[in-house]
């Protein structure tokens, strides 16, 4: 009797520890989204959306050429660095058991932990400082480059949990490999590699370092992916540390829109592994 107490007090200790562990890592979230959307509503309107920023003492404007910017350098960066990261995910789940693909996996692994102001300097060292201007181009770069190792190693994983079996089929039937990976291998898989494409998006779109060094800013139009580009996370960055209160309640509002950007991406990426979990 007396061991079964102790058991059920160590079961009860170990379960409290873990809802304190989860409410402790929930609180800070609720309150940091709570009190950004406190601060952000107030400002958030049409003109907001569709106006370029005012000059300085005037009230209004918007951050239009900011919005747009982010989607334009995102998506660049998304075309420069998910084929790349799938490409070599494939290679290392389907040919990948040698030196190369070690020392692929490792760059990726060491990659992954490097800071992103690192990654802006290394971009505005071989792009910007050769083509001697800021663009979008440079910015997008930056970005692909910090979601090649989330994209790499969460496209190798995935295809690694395909079944051999598959594969075997395939391969019996005479189809060749590379079109049994294309066709069979790399479709099955392809679900949850999609999850974390919307991942590596999530986390690069709210980065401002690397466009600081790359994008730089721009209170207008871009009519060129060559020219600087404004983007939100650095306009946030530029309204936040000014001396203005309009343009204080803009970096919230600003805050807002790119929270809310960043969690449709990560929910939309949560919905489609389940279900992915739920087709299989």
């Amino acid at each position: 009797m007396n061991n079964y107490r102790y058991r059920r007090l160590i079961d009860l200790s170990i379960r409290g520890a873990c809802i304190a562990a989860v409410v402790i890592a929930i609180v800070p979230l609720v309150l940091v989204l709570t009190y950004v959307t406190v601060q952000g509503l107030s400002g958030l309107n049409l003109d907001f959306f569709t106006q370029l920023p005012k000059p300085v003492g005037e009230t209004g404007g918007g951050m239009a050429n900011a919005i747009v910017g982010t989607l334009e350098i995102v998506a660049l960066a998304s075309a420069i660095g998910v084929p790349i990261g799938i490409l070599a995910g494939v290679y290392l789940s389907e040919f990948g058991n040698n030196r190369l693909g070690k020392s692929v996996r490792f760059a990726a692994d060491v990659m992954s932990g490097v800071p992103s102001i690192t990654v802006g300097l290394f971009v505005y060292g071989i792009i910007v400082l050769r083509t001697r201007q800021f663009s979008a181009w440079a910015g997008a770069v930056a970005l692909a480059v910090l979601m090649l190792p989330t994209v790499t190693r969460t496209s190798e994983e995935l295809l690694r949990l395909v079944p051999d079996s598959l594969r075997e089929a395939a391969l019996g039937l005479g189809v060749p490999r590379w079109r049994a990976t294309l066709k069979v291998v790399l479709r099955t898989a392809a679900p949850g590699i999609a999850t974390g494409v919307m991942l590596a998006v999530a986390r690069v779109a709210g980065e401002t370092a690397p466009l600081l060094f790359t994008a730089f800013g721009n209170r207008f139009w871009s009519a060129s992916i060559n020219q600087p580009t404004a983007s939100l996370p650095v306009q946030i960055y530029t309204y936040a540390v000014s001396p203005y209160d309009e343009w204080h309640r803009q970096a919230w509002t600003a805050a807002l829109v790119l929270v809310v950007l960043v969690l449709l991406l990560n929910v939309s990426a949560r919905w489609a592994l389940h279900q992915r979990v739920r087709a299989s």
